[in-house]
């Protein structure tokens, strides 16, 4: 990449004037593609040529605008100012464009990707990392469910990624972790108001009255919790069982009561004061989340762009 001289950051942040030379569309298509998946590697894959190509492409529309595009991360690349007017500019018209010539997303010969796992991390935090692949041309068929039973119809064919839970056993799949998430003990500030931080100095009895709000009547995620952070058994019953931990967060926000949620997922929340953390530990339970597919190298290239996009962004989340 180039870099420029500080007396040149205000050019810079200019479009070219109308007496600069057309750019080349080819050229912009490239850019386009980096600018939307957000790395060289993936911009390839999309297109169909090697990232190496990606890179001499995006080097020489640099050099036709004079303008520096993209800086470099430690994963993946982000887009400067320049690059970020060039493509509120270029993107509609040249979809359009690429659409018209039968060049465009819906021309595209890879296959749906079909992609399952738990509805609630799906729908907050994959499928928002994903629109900028489906924007170039990726192609999604989501389903959502229980690990175990997503995992089987992995097995049989019907998807090619899956985000399971808990590692599955065996070597009929492949797993990479994804993220690790974890647990927070959680009410509205009305019952945290009432307690009065009661449950760090006097333990877990103290919520014995406040409504437990769940996602099973099992309590999987709070038994789990009090096993690990106050080392005893939870023997009680939900006052609420919701079967989406969305709909846990709402009605714990609503003020129904408290419950156990991962981290990222109510963080928004806590960080508005919506939510308040009823208990601080420096060991709080942590479940890592894995993505899992069958062995070998999928037919459709764009399970690996998507594949790669995740295992990028995972531990961000």
């Amino acid at each position: 990449m180039s870099h420029r001289d500080s007396d040149e950051s205000e050019a810079a942040a200019a479009p070219p004037s109308a007496h600069s030379a057309p750019l080349d569309l080819n050229l912009v298509r490239t850019f386009l593609a980096v600018y939307r998946s957000g790395s060289f590697t993936a911009a390839g894959q999309l297109l169909g040529i090697s990232q190496p190509t990606v890179t001499t492409q995006v080097r020489a529309l640099e050099r036709q605008a004079d303008r520096e595009l993209f800086a470099r991360l430690p994963r993946g690349v982000t887009p400067t100012e320049y690059a970020h007017d060039l493509a509120a500019r270029v993107m509609g018209p040249l979809d359009a464009l690429l659409a018209a010539t039968g060049h465009g997303p819906a021309a595209g010969t890879a296959a749906a990707v079909h992609l399952a796992g738990p509805a609630e991390f799906l729908c907050t935090r994959v499928l928002p990392s994903l629109a900028p692949l489906v924007a170039a041309g990726v192609q999604l068929r989501v389903a959502t469910g229980l690990t175990d039973h997503l995992l089987d119809e992995l097995r049989a064919g019907r998807h090619d990624l899956v985000v399971a839970t808990g590692r599955p056993r065996g070597r009929a799949l492949t797993a990479v972790p994804l993220l690790d998430e974890e647990f927070v003990l959680v009410a509205a500030p009305e019952w945290a108001e009432r307690l009065g931080g009661r449950v760090t100095t006097e333990g877990p009895g103290v919520l014995h009255g406040v409504p437990l709000v769940s996602y099973a009547e099992d309590l999987p995620i709070a038994r789990r919790y009090w096993r690990h952070v106050f080392g005893e058994r939870l023997n009680r019953r939900a006052a609420v069982t919701v079967p989406d931990l969305r709909g846990v967060l709402s009605t714990v926000t609503a003020g129904a009561g408290f419950t156990v949620l991962p981290r990222y997922l109510c963080l928004d929340e806590l960080t508005s004061g919506a939510l308040v953390t009823l208990h601080e530990t420096d060991d709080p339970p942590i479940n890592t989340a894995y993505l899992v597919q069958r062995p070998g190298a999928p037919g459709n290239p764009h399970v690996t762009l998507v594949r790669d996009h995740l295992l990028r962004l995972g531990p961000t989340w």
